[in-house]
C-alpha cells in the first residue's frame, strides 16, 4: 500500500485558455479599414503604409487594400497596398 496520497494531480495546474494570438490575414488578402491584420504580445511585426498598431501591439488596416508582408532592416513590416 501507498505510504503517500497521489499527488501527481494536485501539482499539476489548470488549463487556461488560449489567447487567440497570432497573423488574421495572410499575405494577398483583401482587408477593409478597422480589420485586424495581427494580434500580437510585443512588437513582433510593425506597422507600414496604411497600417496601425493599438495599445495591445494589434496591428489593423486603417485603409483598404491587400495585405503585404516584408522585411526592412531585420524588422517583419506589415503594409497594404491600394488596389
Amino acid at each position: 500500500m501507498s505510504k503517500s496520497k497521489s499527488g501527481g494531480k494536485t501539482n499539476q495546474k489548470t488549463p487556461r485558455p488560449g489567447k487567440r494570438l497570432g497573423v488574421k490575414r495572410s499575405q494577398g488578402s483583401i482587408v477593409q479599414p478597422g480589420s485586424i491584420i495581427v494580434r500580437q504580445r510585443g512588437s513582433r511585426f510593425f506597422p507600414g503604409k496604411g497600417v496601425g498598431m493599438g495599445r495591445d501591439f494589434t496591428l489593423f488596416a486603417k485603409v483598404a487594400g491587400k495585405v503585404i508582408f516584408r522585411q526592412r532592416k531585420g524588422k517583419k513590416i506589415v503594409e497594404i497596398a491600394a488596389q
